[in-house]
């Protein structure tokens, strides 16, 4: 049976990301963020907080144009960890590996850092139509 191991989230950021460097040099950040969700017929509200890691161009990206407080999207997969901790427990952890990371929110709000805005989609209008179209009778038959 095949799988499928896909999440997207958005939410804020709970403190701000710090790079850091694997013994081979690879950047790398863990991060947590808030994601709230509703429940009880959605009458209420509860806030989980979730692990996020970033690897090598996004660890960069998280680093140097987020902070705490600030909304972010995550795209990514689901991955359980287990290792034994210094009192020789077996230890577990869940988190997302962010394959994607972007920006949340306003175009006015401004982006960290001097990030430059994104560039808005050319408006190119309603396409010029030029001649006349066929009317066909519901009597003609279809070519196929």
């Amino acid at each position: 049976m095949a799988s499928f191991n896909l999440v997207v989230l958005i939410g804020y950021l709970v403190a701000d990301p710090e790079l850091k460097n694997t013994a081979n040099g690879i950047p790398v950040t863990s991060f947590r963020i808030g994601v709230t969700r509703k429940y009880g017929q959605g009458e209420q509200q509860q806030t989980d907080f979730i692990d996020i890691v970033c690897w090598r161009k996004n660890a960069e990206f998280v680093t140097k144009y987020f902070s705490k407080g600030k909304p972010i999207l995550v795209r990514g997969s689901l991955q359980t960890r287990t290792w034994t901790d210094n009192n020789n427990n077996k230890r577990y952890t869940t988190e997302v590996v962010a394959d994607e990371v972007t920006f949340v929110g306003r175009k006015d709000e401004g982006l960290p850092g001097g990030m430059p805005a994104a560039t808005q989609m050319p408006n190119y209008g309603t396409p010029k139509v030029e001649g006349s179209f066929e009317e066909l009778s519901a009597d003609d038959e279809l070519p196929f």
